[in-house]
């Protein structure tokens, strides 16, 4: 799971926790994390790199619907109104686990990896989002919606691999943000 990978002939490819792992720790950051579906996969994930404990702060697995509400801080009228499989109650969810936890960035996934369909949506339905400091107490977030084919543990594992990839992505943009920022220029 961790560490790099080797492609035929090729040079060794660092896997997306190591990345993520790496740049959170060349800037100093913590990492928090809140997951549904994924059971724990996400933390797993990462703590299966070496190191992981300089940035991965923990996590949550925040299953039942009441602990997105009680422990993550999701609004309880959203989770009534959309149900758990929502982007709103990603983002919150990432928002929530990030405050709580005390790190600056926070992820989080939840969806339906099956065998049935919940709260309306078809098996297959995720959302996973990312929130990290925006400058100040402001925090500034992103989600996808995904629409995954296969059975549960491939659900699964692909939502894993997305929510280290849009984090991996934020941190990319907002480390040249920062650049472009102290460069002067835009």
């Amino acid at each position: 799971m961790g560490g790099a990978r080797r492609s035929a002939g090729g040079p060794a490819r660092e896997d997306v926790a190591a990345r993520v792992l790496r740049l959170l720790a060349e800037r100093d950051e913590w990492l928090a994390v809140a997951e549904s579906l994924t059971g724990g996969l996400v933390a797993a994930e990462l703590t299966s790199v070496p190191g992981a404990s300089r940035s991965f702060r923990g996590s949550v697995t925040a299953y039942a619907t009441p602990v997105k509400r009680e422990l993550l801080g999701v609004d309880g009228s959203l989770l009534e109104r959309r149900g758990a499989v929502d982007a709103d109650v990603a983002l919150q969810m990432a928002e929530g686990v990030r405050r709580r936890l005390g790190a600056e960035w926070g992820i989080a996934t939840t969806g339906v990896a099956g065998p049935e369909p919940q709260d309306g949506q078809p098996v297959g339905t995720v959302f996973v989002a990312v929130c990290g400091p925006a400058g100040g107490a402001a925090a500034t977030g992103k989600v996808a919606a995904l629409r995954l084919n296969g059975d549960r543990a491939e659900i699964r594992r692909e939502s894993v691999r997305s929510v280290l990839e849009l984090l991996a992505g934020e941190l990319s943009e907002n480390a040249r943000a920062k650049d472009t920022e102290q460069n002067g220029g835009n």
